[in-house]
């Protein structure tokens, strides 16, 4: 497996694979890798030749206050894991390989970055759509895979890689959760033993509002209290938001009617948690 640290090693590598009629995959990370991870390889590896997964803690998608400087970056566990799982070529670059200079140039999607996690984190988006259009750039792969546990991410890439005739497929792949149905994310390993207990009603309120819908249940405000209500089991638990939206252009919907997402974010501690589930009501 190559560790390439730099643009131009990278390239040389996809070059050569391509020479040999390879098709590409990419899987960007900002590493800490975990079984959410390792199921977007195997995807990968089941649809591409050769797959190449980018390791970049992306400063600008960071604001002020954020956990950019203690995010973890556990390097040589990361690429234990890209071994095991078969991966050709890990793409490493330094901060400053990936912005060498004042950066001029951003990609922006507009609309469907403002809600959901827009609203809390201005320029979020600007530094996730901007990093991916450079990925997409420098490996030049056939497909590029998401996971749904970033819904918000995978709409607005999705949208810019439309937007913008960039020539490769978007790969949403489902949510990996653990046993009592918390989403795995690298931000997990900041909670505590308690908080860790507590982060599971995240999902309880996620299925409670399937539950709901299920019955018959139409009416957005009245799904969104009960599911507010399931949330305040846990005191601790501070909801930032509960919204049910339209699963493309992000706009709330009531009643319920098409494919809609269903988005939670919300803090334990000092830990910022994102969930959803996507529901098919017809």
């Amino acid at each position: 497996m190559l560790v390439a640290e730099t643009i131009g090693e990278i390239r040389r590598n996809v070059r050569q694979a391509r020479t040999e009629g390879k098709t590409m995959g990419l899987v960007p990370t900002m590493g800490a890798l975990h079984a959410g991870h390792a199921s977007l390889v195997e995807v990968a590896r089941a649809r591409c030749d050769h797959v190449v997964v980018s390791i970049f803690v992306n400063p600008t998608q960071f604001g002020p206050g954020e956990d950019l400087e203690k995010y973890p970056r556990p390097l040589e566990k990361d690429l234990e894991l890209c071994r095991a799982h078969g991966v050709a070529a890990v793409f490493a670059p330094t901060p400053a390989e990936m912005y060498p200079r004042e950066k001029l140039t951003w990609v922006t999607v507009e609309k469907l970055t403002t809600p959901l996690c827009g609203r809390s984190r201005p320029g979020h988006f600007r530094g996730v759509t901007t990093v991916c259009a450079k990925l997409f750039n420098i490996v030049g792969p056939d497909v590029a895979f998401f996971g749904q546990k970033d819904a918000q991410q995978a709409v607005v890439i999705r949208r810019m890689v439309a937007d913008l005739n960039l020539p490769l497929e978007i790969v949403i792949c489902p949510t990996v959760r653990e046993p009592d149905g918390l989403a795995v994310s690298s931000r997990n390993q900041y909670l505590n033993p308690q908080q860790r207990r507590d982060a599971a009603i995240i999902y309880q309120s996620l299925e409670k509002c399937r539950t709901l819908v299920e019955a018959g249940a139409r009416d957005a405000d009245e799904i969104r209290a009960q599911m507010q209500a399931t949330l305040a089991q846990v005191p601790a638990l501070e909801a930032e938001y509960v919204e049910i939206v339209d699963a493309e252009t992000l706009r709330p919907v009531d009643p319920l009617a098409g494919k809609v997402l269903v988005a939670i974010a919300a803090h334990l501690g000092a830990t910022r948690l994102i969930d959803n589930i996507s529901l098919d009501i017809r």
